[in-house]
């Protein structure tokens, strides 16, 4: 603690993101924090699953030969990483952790944290019977109508736990299902002691970690500004925060980087994801995110001040997963001349073929690919006759067996439909299981996180 200035940089913005991205922005220049972001609310119940076939599995697995290859960058740049990649496997990811800090040959110098307590899986039955419905916060059912076909339940901690490692010293800290934007605002509150009532402040490192979060999202990736102009995108630097003790600080990027950082680009990240403005709620406090105040701060540097804070809420979101039902999706392309027309032609004999088995779904939905499956119906007849689309029919159904009879249905179009049949794309479909999300509240004192750092042995 002590530090007037501290500089955080987003290496992950979702499980699947660049991986040489966090290697690059330890080893092209200074940062004192990374964090890395895996975790969405449908990966959870990917793990679950991925556990439940092999309990070795269940957070995410590249994490840990990443953080093998840098561990001698971060402990020679006195660089702290702090990630949710432990999942639902937080052990599992620790123990991987350990070894891999042993291989890199920074055994006895390295501390790694883990943070359990998020996973309320098996208290579900108990919380129910205690009065805790878990209403869905969309709809306002009972957590009872689903709870045998519920896959995964994670409260979002906060930051508390995160600060408790760095305090003592832990050169990684892992969680599970902690809010995103903790990874960020963690490290501030720690560094520059602020007090867990300090609203404003509190509310600047919410911001600060809303826009970390997404990695390069926030420095010129899938942005609409000025898209065709950002530079050199095959070497895009991600997003870092330069945080001051006082809240304020500025999002910047390596130097000599691609990409670009300027206020038009935050605002859209900022927009990201967004609800009530005016409550931007996390579990250490509520950010009005109407109060930020954005400016240029020279190249590649944008400024954020100005935000005003709320005390936190006395509930906790929670994350829950569900079985609801199958699907498959398939998919014909026709070509030139009559493509679109041969397309519907061949979507209209499926569907009959589909009532005459008798099968029941709880939907049937069509899209022809490059005429209107952006827009959907907003697009009016093909002024002119495009050269080739791409036939693409997805059904629903609670039960499988009906999905497994649409998969073998959409093959047999390409002999017995309408002609120029030119790609059958990924051969017959895939019956793939619904998870579906769950948004519900929790008392907060009902989710104790639990903290163990522990010194990797030589």
């Amino acid at each position: 603690m002590g530090r007037d200035t501290i500089r955080i940089a987003c290496g992950q913005g979702f499980w699947g993101d660049r991986l040489d991205a966090p290697i690059e922005q330890v080893r092209r220049g200074p940062i004192d924090y990374l964090m890395l972001d895996y975790l969405a609310e449908v990966t959870m119940s990917i793990m679950q699953k991925q556990r439940s076939r092999d309990p070795s599995q269940g957070y995410a697995r590249d994490f840990v030969p990443l953080l093998q290859e840098i561990f001698p960058d971060i402990v020679e740049r006195d660089i702290r990483v702090l990630s949710n990649a432990g999942g639902v496997n937080i052990e599992a990811c620790r123990d991987g952790l350990m070894e891999a800090a042993r291989e890199a040959g920074v055994g006895g110098r390295v501390r790694i944290g883990t943070v359990i307590g998020d996973d309320m899986l098996d208290r579900l039955g108990e919380l129910i019977d205690d009065g805790h419905a878990l209403t869905n916060m969309d709809d306002g059912r009972p957590l009872s109508e689903v709870l045998n076909r519920v896959q995964s339940a994670n409260a979002y901690i906060g930051a508390a736990p995160i600060v408790e490692a760095l305090k003592q010293d832990a050169r990684v800290v892992v969680t599970g299902r902690s809010t995103d934007t903790a990874l960020t605002y963690g490290p501030m509150i720690h560094e520059f002691g602020w007090a867990p009532d300090e609203w404003d402040r509190i509310a600047h490192g919410i911001v600060a970690g809303h826009i970390n979060e997404c990695g390069a999202q926030a420095s010129g990736g899938n942005c609409l500004v000025d898209w065709e102009s950002i530079p050199d995108l095959a070497d895009i630097g991600y997003p870092i925060v330069e945080a001051e003790s006082g809240g304020t600080f500025v999002l910047t990027k390596h130097d000599g980087t691609g990409g670009r950082i300027t206020p038009a680009i935050v605002k859209e990240q900022i927009l990201y994801e967004m609800g009530d403005p005016c409550e931007y709620i996390t579990p250490d406090g509520v950010a009005d995110f109407t109060t930020i105040s954005l400016d240029a701060d020279g190249p590649d540097r944008v400024k954020v001040s100005g935000v005003k804070g709320a005390p936190r809420t006395d509930q906790l979101k929670v994350s829950i997963s569900y079985n609801a039902g199958y699907k498959a999706v398939g998919t014909l392309v026709y070509g030139w001349p009559d493509a679109v027309a041969k397309a519907q032609r061949a979507d209209q004999v499926l569907r009959e073929r589909l009532d005459r088995l008798g099968l029941a779904f709880d939907v049937i939905r069509t899209e022809f690919v490059g005429w209107n499956a952006t827009h959907g119906a907003l697009v009016g007849p093909p002024a002119e006759d495009v050269p080739e689309v791409e036939l693409r029919v997805a059904v629903r159904a609670a039960e499988r067996a009906p999905v497994d009879r649409f998969t073998r249905e959409i093959a047999p179009l390409i002999l017995s439909g309408p002609p120029s049949v030119t790609g059958f794309a990924g051969g017959r479909p895939r019956v793939q299981e619904i998870v579906a999300f769950w948004p519900a509240l929790i008392d907060r004192d009902q989710i104790e996180s639990r903290l163990r750092v522990e010194v990797v042995e030589a």
